[in-house]
């Protein structure tokens, strides 16, 4: 019975060589950029198979700022699902804050819920205006989001942040925004529930360990897997080039040891972010990685490098549905130390995409997807 702990099995099939599978709670992503039609279609392909919920992203043009433009998009994207779906699987609906956002949308948001009664709008997301893709119509001041802020802690609804400031060395802005505007967020509204996004550095490693436990963050498969010098070195790689911008050896590792740790305070968020090849490899290389293709094989590989299996489904599956207050999934899926080649592209839309470890093998395969026994 897979609950608290990996299963993870050693087996010699007659006649055939030593296999490894491992079995865990089937894993959430509190951090998926979808997009819109057709691209949706496509993405859904690839998230499907690997996770039974997925936050959406609500940056798209014009940003999902109220809840009836979330509830749209939510039916965008269920009619967008694979035609034979490999499991059942639930869109997490966001917001869009903005400088002029009204208390009284949190308010009709958290009233909403899905027919299990956990919330169709999950959490509200704050892009400092400028830090990264689509996020023009994003917050100008974190003090104009006071009134809202409020609300948030009132109701209990999750204040998800990219937490970048958008001026200074584009490799301190991290820990900029932790000074300048995490900090006295936190200070000001102690019990808003809050996730830092797609950390990047120790120092928000740090920051996250000493915060109160309403704080939580988030971790991406490429912070886990590269550092700057796999972005720069021997030319420009625009594939790898995400925001927050890949950091030094030294926070990589940082990263590694906290997503492996088995502390509750971090769990996964992919950032996966599909954008066609010709538009990252273009003058305007726009920022992100498209990893959900293989986002829980990676997640393997890293923990497995680590000695640390048994602590991935915690951290794939448990930490992050605890922290957003939604029932752990109940059903399981199964990887097999076999494997597999990853395409040079993916067809989205019209155009190709380039995908993360393009032309490259990955260890671990999904071979399975079943109930959690006794569920």
């Amino acid at each position: 019975m897979v609950t608290k702990k990996a299963r993870i099995e050693q087996h010699s099939p007659r006649d055939a060589a030593m296999t490894e599978t491992i079995t865990i709670r089937r894993p959430d992503d509190f951090h998926h950029h979808c997009r819109d039609q057709p691209i949706t279609q496509a993405v859904l392909k690839h998230a499907v198979p690997r996770f039974a919920r997925c936050m959406m992203m609500p940056n798209l043009v014009p940003p999902v700022t109220t809840v009836q433009l979330a509830l749209e998009y939510k039916e965008r994207i269920m009619s967008a699902m694979p035609p034979e779906p490999h499991a059942k699987f639930q869109p997490l609906m966001s917001l869009y804050l903005t400088d002029k956002t009204d208390p009284e949308e949190i308010r009709k948001a958290c009233a909403l819920k899905n027919e299990d009664g956990t919330p169709t709008v999950i959490a509200c997301k704050y892009y400092p205006s400028g830090a990264t893709t689509n996020s023009a119509s994003g917050v100008t001041d974190y003090k104009n989001l006071f009134p809202v802020l409020e609300a948030m802690q009132e109701l209990g609804m999750m204040l998800c942040i990219h937490s970048e400031v958008t001026h200074g060395d584009i490799f301190d802005r991290e820990p900029a925004f932790i000074d300048e505007i995490m900090k006295p967020i936190v200070a000001k509204f102690p019990k808003l529930k809050i996730v830092m996004e797609h950390i990047s550095t120790k120092a928000a490693v740090d920051y996250v360990l000493s915060a109160p436990d309403n704080l939580k963050a988030s971790i991406t498969p490429q912070h886990l897997m590269y550092n700057r010098n796999h972005l720069l070195v021997g030319g420009i790689k625009p594939h790898l080039y995400c925001l927050p911008i890949l950091k030094a050896e030294v926070h990589r590792v940082a990263l590694v040891e906290a997503a492996t740790s088995g502390n509750p305070k971090f769990f996964l968020g992919t950032d996966s972010a599909p954008h066609v090849t010709y538009r990252k490899e273009s003058a305007c290389g726009c920022a992100g990685v498209f990893s959900a293709h293989a986002a829980i094989e990676f997640y393997t590989q890293v923990f497995e490098e680590e000695g640390k299996l048994d602590k991935l489904e915690d951290f794939c599956s448990s930490y992050g549905a605890d922290h957003y207050g939604i029932p752990r999934n109940t059903e399981t899926i199964t990887l097999e130390k076999k494997a597999w080649k990853v395409p040079a592209q993916y067809q989205f839309g019209e155009h190709p995409l380039t995908p993360l470890q393009a032309g490259e093998e990955i260890p671990w395969s999904i071979v399975g997807l079943e109930k959690v026994p006794g569920v």
